[in-house]
């Protein structure tokens, strides 16, 4: 099928963030065509990402400032890459001091992000390697065994310090957990969580944080009993010099310490951190032709066996703790420790399933043949159904993800290309290099850069320019606020003396008193009186306006701020309002499939009513030739009579 649509860039573009999970599709769940009609949208959506005009886009994006090295062989590039992880400590230099230049460009382009990082994390599980050299071919000191450089060191001292490969790994590991950090804090929690390769990432940091804490907790206490040796004990040894047990603790080998003691816990976690480290290497497999089909197998294959999980547990632990009420009043009376104890019953039955335990587990001492029988019956139809029903099928499962991977990608529509998939789970990688940021890889990150400096001035100026046209705006708001109160109150004011005078007015022609009898003297005395009563209206109520300074200007200026409000809300709520009423490619889309549904649906009823009409006209003519055939017979019996 012809995918014209990836000529549109905005298609593209948008094909390319729901690729990435900014964009999501969300069918509705209410549609009973939900399921088959999201599937097709979703296999036509691969083809779209496959397609060679969308691939051609994402090279032109992933070979960015890099055109020469696209069309160069894989030698070529081999050897780019080889030149990038010798000199990876000095681009990152250059790119510090320079981020603008050329150079800086060509490293902020995905590919060359991509190469480093990829390097940066080769070397990071080379230093792992390194970590653990020195005991390839076995540790010297025995656990029952003390060494120390002087007489007077605390073993422990010597066994908790770090070494400089340790030292490394740190390094590393504080660039990666900022770098996730950043990760977080562009992307949000959200989008972040819904990213598994992300879980992983925060569960490989965060026990590697816990392990290195729990070391050096260790180093700590360790210290602290070397610090009380030093100024407490005057010998030159300390073989016999008794010390307290909480310093004692420090001096013995490895065979007395405790179970939970931090060193212990420190190399269990570690140990699991090393082997998550090392799985990271499947995240940058589908950058290859070769290899990514088989990681998104062993994608398909993980979740095959979270699948298996839930039937196996069920089984397991039903079986376990049956075996263990059965064979836990007989602890001490059994050739082996099996089934007397939960921990034992769980061991039993799991290396069971690789066929590491023994029928002698049920056998008992005694001569309890009831007991071992039910416990025959029980290991026996354990083993049939872990090895031979779930084992077999947990295998076909893993199977048939694979063949479907490599013979299809979805079932509901085949494909000629087989690498699908594959393409799109490589473009979903690509799309995590082409943001801007994180060009420097751990540890290198850790060192900020002139250009992020740049970025905190930049940011510090515009919250203060923000502040300042907050508070401006405060105070416009304020001064716009004042006037329009003391215009109310110059309104009512004046509005009050113009009904006192009228009510004043009417009294006196109404109830002629004593004083309208009166000297001119007194009529002018009351006149002034009235005149002066007149005018202190009018300088009451101007006091505010004189005292607040506010001119013409700044009420035409006011005045000019509230009509470009005005007329910007007519103008957004009138593009709301059209983009709402125009219709969108999408819709015409959809009236289009409603046309051709409806046309389908009537000549489905077309069809329908003319088979209906068939029938009924070839049952009439049945019927007619019946009755014809009969009065036929009528007349001839009527003629031969």
């Amino acid at each position: 099928m012809r995918l014209r649509a990836t000529r549109s860039p905005e298609r593209v573009a948008k094909s390319l963030q729901i690729a990435k999970g900014k964009a999501k599709l969300k069918p509705s769940v209410t549609d009973s065509t939900f399921p088959f009609e999201f599937c097709f949208v979703f296999v036509l959506f691969l083809q779209f990402v496959a397609h060679p005009n969308c691939q051609q886009q994402l090279l032109t994006m992933w070979y960015e400032n890099l055109s020469g090295l696209r069309q160069q062989s894989i030698a070529v590039k081999f050897l780019a890459v080889f030149g990038v992880s010798l000199g990876l400590p000095f681009l990152a230099i250059a790119y510090w001091i320079a981020p603008c230049s050329k150079l800086g460009r060509t490293l902020r382009s995905p590919f060359m992000k991509f190469v480093a990082h990829a390097v940066s994390f080769t070397i990071f599980l080379g230093l792992l390697v390194v970590n653990a050299s020195d005991r390839f071919e076995g540790v010297k000191t025995l656990p029952n065994e003390t060494f120390t450089d002087h007489p007077k060191q605390i073993f422990r001292v010597k066994t908790t310090q770090f070494s400089w490969t340790e030292m490394l790994i740190m390094k590393w590991v504080l660039g990666m957990i900022w770098s996730e950090c950043k990760e977080i804090w562009e992307e949000g929690p959200r989008e972040y969580v819904l990213h598994l390769w992300n879980l992983l990432d925060f569960g490989m940091l965060s026990i590697f944080v816990a392990s290195f804490t729990a070391r050096f907790m260790a180093f700590l206490k360790a210290s602290e009993a070397q610090l009380y040796v030093d100024q407490h004990v005057q010998d030159d040894t300390l073989h016999n010099v008794s010390l307290p047990p909480e310093v004692a603790y420090f001096t013995y080998a490895r065979d007395k310490w405790w179970p939970s003691d931090p060193q212990i816990i420190s190399e269990g976690l570690y140990a699991i951190a090393v082997v998550l480290s090392f799985s990271r290497i499947a995240y940058i497999l589908p950058a290859n032709e070769s290899f990514g089909p088989l990681q998104i197998s062993l994608g398909r294959t993980v979740k095959d066996i979270f699948k298996f999980m839930v039937i196996f547990i069920m089984v397991f632990v039903a079986f376990m703790i049956g075996m263990f009420n059965l064979y836990s009043y007989y602890r001490g009376a059994k050739y082996n420790p099996a089934f007397t104890t939960v921990e034992e019953s769980f061991k039993t039955l799991f290396w069971s399933i690789f066929g590491l335990s023994e029928v002698i587990s049920v056998v008992l001492k005694y001569d309890h043949k009831f007991i071992e029988n039910i416990g025959y019956v029980l290991y026996g139809v354990y083993n049939v159904t872990m090895v031979v029903v779930l084992l077999n099928m947990l295998i076909a499962m893993i199977n048939n993800s694979y063949q479907e991977i490599e013979r299809v990608v979805i079932s509901l529509v085949p494909q000629e290309d087989a690498d699908v998939e594959w393409k799109f789970a490589r473009a979903k990688l690509w799309l995590s290099y082409f943001d801007e940021g994180r060009t420097l890889p751990a540890p290198f990150n850790l060192v900020p850069s002139p250009k992020s400096f740049y970025y905190l001035i930049m940011r510090i100026k515009m919250c203060l320019i923000k502040l300042c046209k907050s508070k401006a705006k405060s105070c416009e708001n304020d001064l716009e606020m004042g006037m329009l109160n003391s215009k109310f109150r110059k309104t009512r004011y004046q509005a009050g003396m113009r009904n006192s005078e009228n009510l004043t007015a009417n009294n006196t022609f109404s109830k002629p008193t004593r004083y309208q009898v009166s000297t001119p003297s007194r009529q002018a005395t009351v006149g002034t009186t009235l005149t002066q009563r007149k005018r202190r209206p009018a300088c009451s109520c101007q006091r505010p306006l004189a005292q607040s300074g506010l001119s013409d200007s700044f009420l035409m200026c006011v005045f000019q701020k509230i009509m470009k409000r005005l007329i910007k809300r007519y103008v957004l709520k009138a593009q709301v309002d059209r983009e709402n009423d125009e219709v969108n490619e999408g819709e015409l889309k959809e009236i289009k499939q409603d046309i051709s549904s409806l046309r389908y649906e009537l000549l489905e009823e077309k069809s329908q009513a003319t088979g209906e009409l068939a029938d009924l006209i070839q049952q009439l003519s049945e019927k007619f030739g019946k009755n014809l055939n009969r009065d036929h017979l009528r007349v001839n019996k009527g003629k031969d009579i």
